[in-house]
């Protein structure tokens, strides 16, 4: 079992950090607590620290510290990376890009604030906004989890000349980034419209009156079972047909959280989406694409294995990859 050094046991408690945030304010989103701040950004109702003691108020001013702080850690997650790597790492370009989207995705919540697409709002402008809010989210857990990943010695990618893999797993990406959207679209809907029965709410789905929430959360299961039998056959094959240990169980790792994740949201639409179901349906779509990145990170890596990178490598130094009588 290798040792990990100080920055990338820091790197993987930062993506530990932003999957927290990520949960809460989806709480927030559930609880219709959006709104608890007003319209006012970064100030809560006009004050640095409010003083209101309403619950809405409380859980917004919550998510907003957390925000802040995990906008900090990343921060620090540069700095850090850059002083600590040379030029052409791989490390340089993870902190780099982690940097861009969770100031992007600081900039997305800002403009959920002051356009007031929060709380009961069930504008196309909001739709739209928590569309892009979950792909920026998305591309921020990839570029951490890349962070952290490259800094505990693994190698760097090489898509070019692997156009076969490259179609086959860009096509997953999508897939996966299409679940993501519809699902923070159905959670939208499940919140602002709750059904009173299981059946109310698919004669609801149907209804050419609902409102247009209403009728797009069908689109939710059909396309999470279709990228999910999609990802569970390429990720068997490259389980079958590759040999390295860390990508087979990668592999199965994401077959597995995929499973479990059409579990769950069935689980999710019988018990007509509670508050703590749709936070676990969450946490498992985050897994779901941390592990998809991690297998390919595996599947691209230049000439696969891993990159020695110990506790003790003086900062600046390039980390030398073992030999095959090391390995």
């Amino acid at each position: 079992m290798r040792t990990l050094n100080r920055f990338a046991k820091y790197a993987w408690g930062v993506l530990a950090f932003n999957i927290g945030v990520i949960l809460w304010g989806a709480y927030v989103r559930a609880t219709g607590s959006g709104a608890g701040c007003g319209s006012h950004w970064p100030l809560c109702n006009g004050e640095v620290i409010p003083q209101a003691e309403a619950v809405e108020t409380l859980v917004e001013f919550t998510h907003r510290l957390s925000s802040g702080l995990a906008l900090l850690l990343v921060f620090g997650l540069f700095i850090w990376g850059l002083r600590r790597y040379p030029k052409g790492h791989p490390v340089r370009l993870g902190v780099v890009l982690s940097t861009v989207f969770i100031i992007t995705e600081a900039l997305v919540g800002a403009g959920l604030v002051l356009f007031e697409w929060v709380a009961f709002d069930a504008s196309l402008g909001r739709v739209i906004s928590m569309g892009v809010h979950l792909v920026n989210t998305f591309l921020l857990l990839a570029s951490l989890t890349l962070t952290a990943w490259w800094a505990s010695g693994g190698r760097p990618l090489r898509i070019a000349g692997n156009r076969l893999a490259a179609l086959a797993l860009g096509l997953g990406f999508a897939g996966v980034l299409l679940i993501g959207v519809t699902g923070a679209i159905t959670a939208l809907g499940d919140t602002l419209f709750p059904a009173e029965s299981l059946s109310e709410g698919i004669r609801q789905d149907f209804a050419s009156e609902s409102h247009f929430l209403v009728r797009l959360r069908v689109w939710h299961p059909v396309v999470a079972i279709a990228v999910g039998f999609y990802l569970i056959f390429v990720s068997g094959l490259y389980s079958m047909f590759r040999s390295e240990r860390l990508l087979k169980r990668f592999a199965l790792a994401l077959i597995t959280l995929f499973v479990i994740q059409l579990l769950a949201g069935l689980i999710n639409l019988v018990l007509r989406a509670p508050v703590w179901m749709q936070l676990v349906h969450l946490f498992l779509a985050d897994s779901v694409w941390i592990t998809l990145v991690l297998l390919a990170a595996n599947i691209f890596a230049v000439e696969g294995g891993m990159v020695e990178d110990s506790a003790e490598e003086p900062v600046g130094s390039l980390p030398q990859p073992r030999s095959v009588s090391q390995a």
